[in-house]
C-alpha cells in the first residue's frame, strides 16, 4: 500500500476537523437562544396568567397583588423615591451591608476550613462546637445581633456573616481535605514548609471548592442584611417590605422582592464572569 494511500485518511481528518469545531459552537450558540426564548416565554406566560387571575378575581388581588400593580410601585419608587429616601439609597445600604459581611464571612470560612483542613487535632478539637453552631437556625441570631449591636448597619453585617460562613467553611474544609496526596508529598521532597503547601498546593486546588459556595453564600449575605433590616433598621429594601407588609401593600412587598432579585441575579452574573476568569482551562459544558 502506498504511502499517499495512508495519509489520505489523515488529511480528510485534519480537514474536518475544523468543521466539527464550527458546527459544535454554532450547535452551541443555537441551544443558548432556544434557552433564552424558552425562559423568556415561561416568565411571560407566569406573570400573563398572575395579570388575568387577579384582574378577574379569581385570586385575591389585595393579598396577591399584580405584575402591572408591582411594576407602578417600582416605577414610583424610582420617579419619586421611597419614605425613606432614594430607591438607590436603600438599595445600596443593604448591598453595602450584604457586600460587608460577605467578604468577612468568606474570609474567616476560607481560612478556618483550610485550618482545620490542613490540622487534624484542631479539627478533632473544634469539630464538634462547629456542629452545634451549625445546627442553631442562624436566622433567629437577628434579633440577638439587634439587641448587640443597635439598628444601624453593624447588626445586618453580623446576620450576614454567620449565614455566609458555614457552607464557605465547609467546602474550604473539603477541599482541603480532597487535595491531591500526590501533590503534597511531591511539594515536600521538593523541600517546600508546610506554609508553603498550604499556600501553593492546598488553597490553589479548594479554589474550584471556594468558588461552589460562593454563589450560594452570597444569597445568604442578602437574606441576612433583609432579616435584620425587617426586625429593626433606619433604611434599607427590608424595612421597606417591613412597611410595605405594615400598610398592606402587597404590590410593595414584591416590588422590594424583585429588586432583590435583579440584584441577586447581578451578583450571580459577576461571580460567574470572574470564575470563568479563574478557571478558564476547564472545559466549558459546550465543550463537552
Amino acid at each position: 500500500m502506498s504511502p499517499e494511500v495512508l495519509t489520505k485518511p489523515v488529511a480528510d481528518a485534519v480537514k474536518t476537523a475544523p468543521d466539527r469545531a464550527r458546527s459544535r459552537a454554532q450547535a452551541a450558540r443555537r441551544r443558548k437562544v432556544i434557552v433564552f426564548a424558552v425562559r423568556a416565554l415561561l416568565l411571560v406566560a407566569v406573570l400573563g396568567l398572575w395579570e388575568i387571575l387577579s384582574r378577574a378575581e379569581v385570586i385575591d388581588p389585595f393579598n396577591f397583588s399584580m405584575p402591572s400593580k408591582i411594576w407602578d410601585q417600582i416605577w414610583t419608587w424610582v420617579t419619586h423615591g421611597t419614605a425613606l429616601g432614594s430607591l438607590g439609597e436603600q438599595i445600596w445600604y443593604t448591598l453595602y451591608e450584604a457586600l460587608l459581611g460577605w467578604i468577612i464571612g468568606v474570609i474567616a470560612g476560607v481560612v478556618f476550613g483550610i485550618a482545620l483542613g490542613r490540622i487534624a487535632f484542631l479539627a478533632d478539637v473544634l469539630g464538634p462546637y462547629i456542629k452545634v453552631l451549625n445546627s442553631i437556625p442562624r436566622i433567629v441570631l437577628a434579633p440577638i445581633f439587634v439587641i448587640w449591636f443597635g439598628l444601624g448597619a453593624s447588626s445586618k453585617v453580623a446576620s450576614a456573616v454567620v449565614l455566609v460562613f458555614f457552607p464557605v467553611f465547609f467546602n474550604a474544609f473539603q477541599g482541603a481535605r480532597e487535595v491531591d496526596r500526590n501533590l503534597v508529598a511531591n511539594a515536600r521532597i521538593l523541600g517546600a514548609s508546610d506554609r508553603r503547601v498550604t499556600l501553593q498546593v492546598v488553597i490553589p486546588s479548594a479554589t474550584s471548592w471556594i468558588f461552589t459556595s460562593l454563589h450560594v453564600s452570597f444569597g445568604f449575605a442578602l437574606i441576612g442584611a433583609i432579616v435584620g433590616e425587617y426586625i429593626g433598621a433606619t433604611k434599607g429594601i427590608g424595612l421597606l417590605v417591613a412597611q410595605s407588609q405594615g400598610t398592606f401593600n402587597a404590590a410593595g412587598v414584591y416590588a422590594a422582592m424583585v429588586i432583590l432579585a435583579v440584584v441577586a441575579l447581578a451578583a450571580e452574573g459577576l461571580l460567574t464572569f470572574a470564575e470563568r476568569r479563574i478557571f478558564r482551562w476547564k472545559p466549558s459544558d459546550s465543550d463537552s
